[in-house]
């Protein structure tokens, strides 16, 4: 009886490695098809010049056009449970492609170079916390509250600065993005593991991937900004 018992056992954990396996892959995949759709749209409308003026002068229609993909990411977390598949992706897709527009303006103001560069820092950065989470067996959950706090801040403090286009404000925002987003790519991968370990019907388990593509998108786009406020240099 305990033979079988272990067999049952290890069985049952083959099973959950290789589900979990399978909807990780599924997260950043599609999370990697996100950044791609992104860059791509960004560095295309980044080489009009006219476009790329109008989007900087125009601060009115940056907002209204920034209010787009914040409305689709709302939508996505308020009826992910009764909304289809292919229309969580298809908006997280249009969400990442809206993003590319507005990203548009720091392609065409930083050298080719500093992107690149600060592009490999990010990617080494999140890597390293997307490790850290997955594999951490501490529970990061008190982290939640104060990264929460400091991304309001954020948020709060850079609307802001819109209007005054502090520099030194500026670069504060940026320090402090830079430490809130290396935290919450760990803390949110953690998340997404513990939506797997629900054991949700496939249709919801592959939405689940879609939200935490999404959310590690988001983590990654931030703190590639946040660190290109010390790497990037301007274009000549």
């Amino acid at each position: 009886m305990k033979i079988e018992a272990k067999r049952s056992y290890v069985d049952v954990t083959r099973i959950v490695d290789a589900g979990l396996r399978k909807y990780m892959q599924n997260v950043f995949s599609h999370m990697s098809a996100g950044l791609l759709i992104t860059a791509v749209v960004a560095y295309i409308m980044s080489l009009s010049d006219a476009f790329v003026l109008f989007l900087a002068t125009s601060r009115g229609t940056s907002m209204l056009l920034s209010l787009v993909p914040l409305g689709i990411a709302m939508y996505l977390g308020a009826k992910i449970n009764s909304i289809s598949v292919d229309r969580a992706r298809a908006l997280f897709f249009v969400y990442a492609a809206m993003l590319g527009f507005l990203l548009s303006v720091v392609v065409a103001s930083f050298s080719s170079s500093s992107l690149v560069v600060t592009f490999f820092v990010t990617s080494s950065m999140f890597l390293s916390m997307v490790i850290y989470g997955y594999t951490t067996g501490k529970d990061l959950t008190s982290w939640g509250s104060f990264l929460l706090m400091g991304l309001v801040g954020i948020i709060i403090a850079g609307f802001v600065n819109l209007f005054f286009m502090n520099s030194m404000t500026s670069f504060i925002i940026s320090a402090i993005g830079v430490i809130v987003f290396t935290g919450l790519t760990a803390y949110d991968m953690q998340r997404i593991k513990s939506y797997y370990l629900q054991s949700d019907h496939p249709e919801i388990g592959e939405k689940k991937a879609i939200i935490g593509a999404l959310m590690l998108y988001l983590d990654f786009i931030n703190l590639f900004l946040s660190l290109l406020r010390f790497l990037g240099k301007s274009r000549d």
